[in-house]
């Protein structure tokens, strides 16, 4: 009896014993499951992870590709380069800078503020570059540098018709109107001294003046002075220039990069004829 008793305890525990294996067995390979489906489930959500990552990055590149926002500084008060036609500003320097920026693959931002404001704001990065007829000369090329030359400009003279002023020397001992600023307000100044030019904010403004007879003659860049002259009566050009020079646009001091793009940019438009079509938009040839 107690052998009986003795083999039916250790039947028990023998039983006992062989389920607990089996639980463990059971247990462990579940955990070796878990482990394995953790590990895949973790390396699939880092090859996601790292997709996901890499299509942000590829966004990103593509985004970079298409470029992002020029900023042109102007000043829209010089027709027919730049000027307000209702609510846009439009001209030959306006539609040189879009082209400018399609090229480049960017889309170009307009800010139209004072003519002497416009080198300051190169300097500071508020505009990636200035186009507004402006001349390259030694006192701006210490300031910024320069694109090559777009056009060829010359400075005019206008007076009223009845004017004793029929030649350039005649405007000797005279007051003269001059845009703040522009390179006519810089040659007079030097030509003439100090005294005897008046400055304005607008181009319109002394010719205003000139016609209210507070100056004898306004010295401007021969295409807007056309412009002023075929719009107000009583008023002419003298036929001799004041002076010749080239226009050009301003990047701030040592951005040789954006000069590079600018002017590969420009070489296509003059190659490809855009340029000369541009031009013969606003300038009808006489």
């Amino acid at each position: 009896m107690i052998r009986c008793i003795e083999g039916g305890e250790n039947m028990k525990k023998y039983l006992l014993i062989a389920a607990l294996a089996g639980l463990s067995l059971v247990a462990c390979g579940g955990s070796k499951g878990s482990t394995e489906g953790t590990a895949k489930g973790s390396e699939a959500g880092t090859e996601q992870g790292n997709q996901a990552r890499g299509s942000k990055e590829t966004d990103s590149a593509k985004a970079e590709a298409k470029g992002g926002t020029l900023i042109m500084a102007t000043n829209a008060e010089f027709p027919p380069y730049e000027y307000h036609e209702g609510k846009d500003i439009v001209g030959i320097d306006v539609d040189i800078a879009e082209a400018i920026a399609e090229e480049m693959g960017m889309k170009l931002e307009i800010s139209d503020i004072a003519f002497d404001a416009i080198i300051p704001a190169v300097q500071s990065g508020k505009a990636d570059f200035g186009a507004a007829g402006m001349t390259v000369n030694e006192d701006r090329l210490k300031n910024v540098d320069f694109s090559d030359s777009y056009a060829t400009s010359v400075q005019s003279v206008i007076v009223t018709e009845d004017s004793s002023i029929s030649k350039i020397d005649d405007l000797k001992g005279k007051k003269v109107g001059v845009q703040q600023g522009t390179t006519g307000d810089l040659y007079s100044t030097d030509d003439l001294g100090e005294k005897s030019v008046e400055r304005f904010p607008k181009g319109a403004d002394a010719v205003q003046a000139l016609q209210a007879g507070k100056v004898d003659a306004v010295i401007i860049d021969k295409n807007p002075a056309e412009v002023f002259v075929s719009q107000n009566k009583g008023l002419k050009l003298l036929d001799s220039a004041y002076a010749e020079e080239d226009y050009a646009i301003c990047v701030k001091k040592g951005n040789t990069e954006l000069v590079e793009k600018i002017n590969a940019a420009l070489k296509k438009l003059k190659d490809n004829g855009k340029l000369e079509e541009i031009t013969a938009k606003y300038i009808q040839a006489k």
